[in-house]
C-alpha cells in the first residue's frame, strides 16, 4: 500500500512554546484523513506544515516519496482550502479556477477547457461568469474546491472549510466533498473541531490533544474502544458518561458512586481495590421497567426533538440518556436506568488510560 504522505518525529515549536510533539503519522494514497480536537490542539499548525506554510523543526516530511522539510509550498504539489474560501474577488469564478494555470504558462484555451470540466464536476457550469460577492457560501465552497481540484495535486488539504456555513448547508456539503473525493480518488487531509464531520467523513480519524496525537484510527474503531478518556469523551454525541467506581476486593464487580453506592458485576474480574471511571455512551443507557433490575435516578431535564429524547439526571455527576422517540417523562419524577455490561468502558482514574476487561 502506497504511502502517500509520512511524518516521522515531527516536531515543532514556536520559541519555547512546544506546538507539535513527536508526531509519527502515515497516510496512504487515496485515503482521507480527518484531523480533529480542541482549538490549540495543533492540528491546524500540522495541516500548515505539511503545506509549507510553518517549517518544522525537527523530523521529516516525505510527500510521495520525497522529503520535503525545505521545499518551499508551491514547489510541495498540494493544494489548500481555507475556512475564508480565499477567493480572488476581482476575478469571476472562471478567472479564479484557472489563475493557477496561467500562472504555470498553460495556454488560455487549455486553461479555459480545463475549467469547464471542473465546474461540471462541482456544478459550478452556470456560475463560471460570475463573482465571488454573487455567490452564496455553499457556491463560493464549491469554487474554492474547484481551484483546488483543476491543479491535480498530490494531496489536498482542506483548513476547517466548512466553519462559516449554516448547519444544514454544512451537512450537505460534507456529502459532496467526500463523493468528490471518491471520485478524484484524491488524497486529503481534513482539518475539523467537529467530531461528527470527522467520523462521518473520514476513512482514518487522528485525534489530537496539546500538540500530540491521542489516537488514530478507523472512526467506529475510536468509538467502540477509545484508548483514554479523552478520546472518549471527544468522540460521540452526546458526550460518554463518566462516573467514579473503585473496583471491589476481589475484582469482580465495580461500586459505582452515583448517587449513593451502585454495585455492577464484572463479566471480567479486574485489579482489585482499584480507583476507575466508568465510561457509559447516552445510546447505551436504557429505561428499565419499575420491578426490573436497575438503578433509580431522579431526572432534572427532559428535551425531545421529535426523533429523539434527551434524559439529563439530577446527580453527580449528571448523566445523560438517549431514548428514540418521544417520551412520557417528566421531569420531577424518578427513573429507572439499565445499561449492557458489554458496552461499558473502564478508565484508570489517575492515568486515564483504558482499561481492557477482556485480558
Amino acid at each position: 500500500m502506497t504511502q502517500q504522505i509520512e511524518l516521522s518525529g515531527v516536531n515543532k515549536y514556536y520559541g519555547a512554546y512546544h506546538a507539535l510533539k513527536n508526531i509519527d503519522l502515515s497516510i496512504r494514497k487515496g485515503a482521507f484523513v480527518a484531523l480533529v480536537g480542541p482549538s490549540g490542539c495543533g492540528k491546524s499548525t500540522l495541516l500548515r506544515s505539511l503545506a509549507g506554510l510553518e517549517g518544522i523543526s525537527s523530523g521529516d516530511l516525505v510527500i510521495a516519496g520525497e522529503r520535503m522539510n525545505d521545499v518551499p509550498p508551491r514547489k510541495r504539489d498540494l493544494a489548500m482550502v481555507f475556512q475564508s474560501y480565499a477567493l480572488y474577488p476581482h476575478m469571476t469564478v472562471e478567472q479564479n479556477l484557472t489563475y493557477s494555470l496561467k500562472i504555470k504558462g498553460v495556454k488560455k484555451a487549455e486553461a479555459k477547457k480545463a475549467a469547464q470540466e471542473v465546474a461540471a464536476i462541482t456544478g459550478l457550469s452556470d456560475l463560471l461568469h460570475r463573482y465571488p460577492r454573487e455567490l452564496s457560501g455553499g457556491q463560493r465552497q464549491r469554487v474554492a474546491m474547484s481551484r483546488a481540484i483543476i491543479r491535480h495535486p498530490k494531496a489536498f488539504l482542506f483548513d476547517e472549510p466548512l466553519s462559516n456555513l449554516d448547519a444544514a448547508l454544512r451537512v450537505h456539503m460534507r456529502k459532496e466533498i467526500r463523493a468528490l473525493h471518491d471520485r478524484l480518488g484524491a488524497t486529503s487531509v481534513y482539518v475539523t473541531h467537529d467530531q461528527v464531520e470527522a467520523m462521518t467523513m473520514a476513512d482514518h480519524v487522528v485525534v489530537m490533544r496539546s500538540g500530540i496525537i491521542e489516537q488514530q484510527g478507523k472512526p467506529l474503531d475510536l468509538y467502540d474502544r477509545p484508548a483514554n478518556r479523552f478520546v472518549a469523551g471527544f468522540i460521540g454525541s452526546p458526550a460518554m458518561n463518566f462516573i467514579p467506581a473503585r473496583s471491589s476486593t476481589d475484582g469482580k464487580s465495580l461500586l459505582l458512586d452515583l448517587a449513593g453506592p451502585r454495585s455492577v458485576a464484572l463479566q471480567h474480574p479486574m485489579v482489585p481495590d482499584r480507583d476507575v471511571l466508568v465510561g457509559l455512551r447516552p445510546e447505551h443507557l436504557a429505561l428499565a421497567a419499575p420491578d426490573a433490575p436497575g438503578f433509580d435516578i431522579p431526572v432534572a431535564a427532559i428535551e425531545s426533538t421529535g426523533a429523539m429524547t434527551y434524559v439529563t439526571t439530577a446527580t453527580s455527576p449528571e448523566i445523560v440518556v438517549v431514548l428514540n422517540g418521544r417520551s412520557q417523562l417528566n421531569s420531577d419524577r424518578m427513573i429507572r436506568l439499565t445499561f449492557d455490561q458489554q458496552n461499558i468502558h473502564v478508565f484508570d482514574a489517575s492515568t486515564e488510560q483504558r482499561i481492557d476487561l477482556t485480558v
